[in-house]
């Protein structure tokens, strides 16, 4: 078993038994947490979400990925966003349905290209892609949140298995999601624009 199924299942079982801050997610894990919490932060957007939990889920993966852009090592947030409790009924449903996740990553993520993957550039660059994924998660585009949140997800998997072919192949899913999600957005635009002179 990969060290991403091992550890995000262990932390979503504490998460259920007792209630834990980000902060205190990111104390406990360290460097790691880079990693782990942006995967935690996503995996609800693979499920339907009550409104109101966008902003704080999207704005700590934020802040976290700019900072692998500067190169920091130290997760670090902001009070406010580092006090959000996880809905325990949100930590039981991802929990329902990590299986089919870690599965998934399980057949496609293992450690290769290692020198390139634990490379300080490497690690700047994939939080690049992770930010502007974030950017496009929290985007006010409808019905495309499982979109972006694959990539957060592959990204964040690859980094914390030191799966540089992973990375890359991650790389140009960035690329192709977001000409998905921005083709979306354009279409939705121009929908109002559009669907009166078909009539």
């Amino acid at each position: 078993m990969l060290r991403f199924s091992q550890d995000i299942k262990l932390l979503l079982e504490k998460l259920a038994s007792q209630p834990l801050t980000i902060g205190d997610i990111l104390a406990e894990t360290s460097e790691r947490g880079f990693s782990l919490v942006i995967a935690l932060l996503v995996l609800p957007f693979l499920f339907p979400m009550p409104p109101g939990f966008t902003g704080p889920l999207g704005s700590a993966c934020l802040l976290l990925s700019l900072q692998m852009v500067m190169g920091r090592r130290s997760p670090w947030l902001p009070r406010k966003i580092a006090q959000f409790r996880f809905p325990r009924r949100f930590v039981l449903q991802i929990l329902r349905n990590l299986r089919r996740i870690t599965r998934v990553i399980e057949k496609i993520a293992r450690p290769r290209l290692t020198a390139f993957a634990q490379s300080q550039i490497t690690w700047q660059l994939n939080g690049l892609c992770i930010s502007w994924l974030t950017i496009l998660l929290i985007s006010p585009i409808p019905f495309t949140n499982p979109i972006p949140t694959v990539g957060i997800l592959l990204l964040a998997v690859a980094t914390l298995e030191a799966d540089g072919l992973l990375m890359c192949i991650s790389y140009v899913l960035t690329a192709l999601i977001t000409l998905i999600v921005v083709s979306i957005g354009y279409t939705l635009w121009q929908a109002p624009h559009v669907l009166p002179s078909l009539f």
